[in-house]
């Protein structure tokens, strides 16, 4: 399988792969393929697998793109402005944000992943459940806005705006911090705590979250006329 992203804000993945090659994606991610290629909507994983997918947000459901001949061509959009992170699980699992998979080769697997802390999951921006990919291969990961990567060595700790951790590999430990003194907390714009990453291994940093992005435009949308 070979790839391409094009696009800025709202990019476009293609793929370009050979006979019997599969490709797995959430639902409605298709945006277009070659007839040479077979479409398959399974419930894989059975109640446990649907539920785990409820948690993270995902359809229940995920849809299998086999080739049937070499050169078959598939596409996948983005659904919100902003980054396709094509990422290789081989060396390492990754912990992503929830809703964040977009699709990925068969042997890829998609999984829940808890947060240890309740305090992390309650004010870290992710929420208790987060998605975890494993296994071999490489998978294509949707982040909001544009993404900076980042490798901290071990013990080395950066603070992120809560909501702007897309992924980061399994080595590192995700926490909080509550924001010192009365008035950055009430005029600092940051709230009243930070998400902590401490190395070793790979980060991915948003500049953009959905959440920030609804707020900001919240105020402009027209009141709906009382009957």
């Amino acid at each position: 399988m070979t790839y391409e992203i094009h696009g800025t804000t709202m990019p476009l993945l293609e793929m370009v792969c050979a006979a019997g090659e599969v490709v797995v994606c959430q639902s409605g991610a298709m945006k277009w393929m070659d007839t040479t290629i077979d479409m398959k909507t399974k419930m894989t994983g059975g109640f446990g697998g649907l539920l785990k997918r409820a948690l993270m947000q995902e359809s229940g459901f995920l849809n299998y793109f086999e080739a049937r001949r070499d050169g078959s061509r598939i596409a996948f959009g983005h659904t919100f402005p902003g980054t396709i992170i094509p990422v290789d699980v081989r060396e390492q699992s990754l912990i992503c944000q929830k809703r964040s998979f977009l699709c990925s080769e068969a042997s890829v697997e998609l999984d829940i992943a808890f947060q240890k802390r309740l305090g992390t999951a309650f004010f870290g921006g992710e929420g208790l459940v987060m998605q975890n990919l494993k296994g071999s291969g490489t998978a294509f990961i949707e982040a909001d806005g544009e993404v900076v990567s980042k490798v901290l060595d071990r013990g080395e700790i950066i603070k992120v705006e809560t909501g702007a951790v897309v992924m980061f590999e399994s080595t590192v430990q995700m926490d909080i911090e509550r924001v010192k003194g009365m008035t950055n907390i009430l005029f600092g714009g940051e709230g009243l705590f930070l998400t902590t990453l401490t190395g070793p291994g790979r980060i991915w940093i948003q500049t953009l979250s959905i959440q920030s992005l609804a707020g900001e435009i919240y105020p402009y949308l027209p009141i709906p006329k009382r009957k």
